[in-house]
């Protein structure tokens, strides 16, 4: 096996983490599509037909590369589905496509040798290939260990010489849920275990000369998908490889929730040049996942030319090192900061101020015979009025943020707090005795404004940027104050305006209704700083946006990032041809009864490949069994088998309200 050298990129897993740089890997070819070297950021995705449906999974294939697929995958779940990728893949010629199919493999190492003959990819799970999965905790001696890596060897070498010979790809995709016995017993259910268990396999194909292959990482967690990817880089550079990568969270989910999961694993990869093909997991149709994707990654495809023609900014601070480190604040009057969970603000300045009955779009439900405010899980902590005054009595728990002059002028300065430009503040005669926010960006840390500011423990500051990768930008900053050795809060701004985000997604909720960009773009810049530990709060500035959809948007992040949980969370897989039930309606329909349960992780799964492993983030587990059965889990334990599919949900409910974690909806 190969040696590890000493090469060290300069951003540790990137090129660089103060500017945008994509790291450069090897060019793998897929069909008549390469990947990774100097080509474009690849779109693939999956079908859900039958694999045995010949036609339906030719027509459904058609329709995503009509939506821009550049590879789709077909679950190969034994010999006969692998045969029959042959007939799909001629029909298709037939008909004038000739995308690159990928057969996917579960613990079916035969079914994988017959489609490595047959089609452009296989992908293989090294959790699954050549292990089965049993839970055992096994305390291995090194030799013993050894003995295990030369059984894997021996079970994979078969299936690297047919691709070698036919001139086959191959991806090696870890799943954060199916790692084997071996690797779990070892290195734990942690990214360094999912990166092991890729290296084991990537070691293997060097060692028999055959490098035709990408490397993925996923997982439904996005804080472990890119705390994975980037020691998958670090340690591959370590070992003089540089493959492809294939990004991805796997079981995002559906909707607006899928979205932004997805847009937070893949995004914060993108924004550091990590990356050569993209799929979003969606649970929805596949056609809906490409535009998706498209969206995340043409981000990027102008960005280091545009970034060459932008003049360069001087920052304080040039070391990469200084950017990993979380941004640990003091607390402000327990209004944001230190333990805290992030806050969320949003801008009501526009709005008719005379009408209570808004502010239920920011989470405050006025109920007028009561004369009194009802709150959620979803209700913003600050809203801004610039210079507006409302007519109506706000929420006493509803903080409000007012453009420093205009609150200098107010007399009942009761939960009502000033926002300065750094000018203001330092030539301000009166201040707030326990929470001033500061507008401020990385520029403004080389001006005398701040070399003159005057900081005290009610200081908060606004970070906000032009920068065309303001990501990078924010992110210098936070290093930049560490640096400086300065702990204040620090909320994170972003404008969008409309020309940002022009150019509608076809929402699959509501096909008749396109949707923004913004939810991608904000997941992506906010959710980068924060799956960090940058950041104590949010604000998303969209004047072109509702409000509701902002403020769904940000505790959406939150979310996300594991930051701030709001709301249920499901662990959904995008459906293939393994499934056995309706993931879209029985989706909807857990959904419909358990989205009140604030902070359960529900796992809905199609079939025992995306069962208990791959939902390892998970409290609960809906996976199908068998036609018309269910089986059902608390974490990884099952709890009932075959419960028919009319009775299940009403027994997860029972389960859970036996854990003692049911509540009633609340009607109010």
């Amino acid at each position: 096996m190969k040696a590890q050298n000493t090469l060290i990129l300069p951003g540790g897993y990137c090129d660089s983490k103060l500017t945008y740089s994509r790291f450069r890997t090897r060019e793998v070819q897929i069909g008549d599509i390469p990947m990774g070297g100097d080509n474009p950021i690849r779109i693939q995705s999956m079908t859900t037909i039958d694999t045995m449906d010949t036609l339906g999974s030719v027509e459904q294939t058609i329709r995503m590369v009509d939506a821009g697929c550049e590879y789709v995958r077909i679950t190969a779940p034994s010999i006969k589905e692998a045969e029959n990728l042959g007939n799909i893949k001629k029909e298709l010629r037939a008909r004038g496509y000739n995308v690159p199919l990928v057969a996917d493999i579960h613990f079916t190492p035969n079914a994988a040798e017959v489609a490595a003959r047959l089609i452009e990819k296989v992908r293989v799970n090294p959790g699954n290939y050549a292990d089965k999965k049993k839970f055992d905790q096994i305390d291995y001696t090194d030799h013993a260990y050894q003995a295990e890596l030369d059984r894997i060897y021996k079970k994979f070498a078969p299936l690297v010489n047919i691709c070698k010979e036919y001139g086959t790809a191959m991806r090696i995709g870890t799943n954060h849920g199916s790692l084997s016995d071996r690797i779990m017993s070892r290195y734990g259910d942690t990214p360094e275990g999912m990166v092991e268990s890729a290296m084991e396999f990537i070691r293997i194909c060097e060692d028999l000369k055959f490098h035709n292959l990408c490397v993925s990482m996923k997982s439904s967690n996005p804080m472990v998908m890119v705390q994975a990817y980037r020691l998958l880089v670090e340690r591959m550079v370590a070992e003089d490889m540089n493959y492809p990568l294939h990004l991805g969270v796997t079981e995002a989910g559906d909707g607006e929730d899928g979205r932004i999961k997805s847009a937070v694993g893949i995004g914060t990869l993108l924004e550091d040049g990590l990356g050569d093909t993209v799929r979003v997991s969606l649970t929805e149709e596949p056609e809906k996942e490409a535009p998706v994707a498209i969206a995340l990654v043409n981000r990027y495809s102008k960005r280091a030319a545009e970034l060459a023609n932008t003049d360069q900014r001087e920052i304080l601070t040039l070391s990469n090192d200084s950017t990993a480190r979380p941004y640990i604040s003091q607390e402000v009057n327990t209004f944001v900061g230190g333990s805290l969970v992030p806050r969320v603000i949003v801008d009501i300045s526009s709005k008719n101020l005379k009408d209570p009955f808004i502010l239920s779009e920011v989470g405050y439900r006025y109920d007028a015979i009561n004369d009194k405010y009802h709150m959620g899980d979803q209700s913003v902590d600050f809203v801004y009025l610039g210079d507006a005054l409302p007519s109506f009595t706000m929420p006493g728990n509803l903080k409000q943020l007012y453009n420093y002059q205009t609150w200098y002028s107010l007399k009942n300065k009761s939960n009502i707090h000033p926002i300065y430009s750094l000018a203001e503040y330092n030539a301000a005669t009166h201040k707030d005795t326990v929470l001033n926010l500061v507008r401020i960006s990385n520029d403004d840390l080389a001006t005398v404004d701040f070399e003159n500011l005057q900081l005290d423990k009610t200081v908060v500051f606004l970070v906000e940027t032009d920068h065309l990768h303001g990501m990078a930008d924010q992110r210098q900053f936070f290093a930049n104050l560490q640096e400086i050795g300065i702990d204040n809060p620090v909320i994170i701004r972003r404008t969008y305006k409309a020309a940002d985000f022009s150019g509608p997604i076809g929402d699959i909720m509501n096909p008749e209704e396109p949707i923004s960009k913004l939810q991608l773009y904000a997941a992506t810049d906010l959710g980068a700083l924060l799956i960090d530990g940058l950041g104590s709060g949010i604000w998303i500035d969209s004047p072109a946006t509702a409000m509701d959809k902002l403020v769904s948007i940000s505790f959406g992040i939150l979310q996300a990032t594991r930051s701030r949980i709001s709301k249920t969370e499901y662990i959904s897989c995008p459906s293939c041809g393994r499934t056995l039930f309706d993931l879209q309606e029985t989706t909807q329909m857990i959904r419909s009864r358990t989205n009140h349960l604030k902070g359960l992780k529900i796992g809905i799964m199609g079939c025992i490949v995306n069962g208990p492993g791959e939902m390892a983030d998970a409290d609960y587990g809906y996976v199908g069994a068998g036609p018309d059965k269910i089986t059902l889990y608390r974490g990884q334990e099952v709890v009932k088998k075959n419960v028919s599919s009319a009775n299940a949900l009403d027994e997860l409910i029972n389960i859970i309200k036996s854990d003692g974690l049911w509540i009633e909806e609340n009607q109010d």
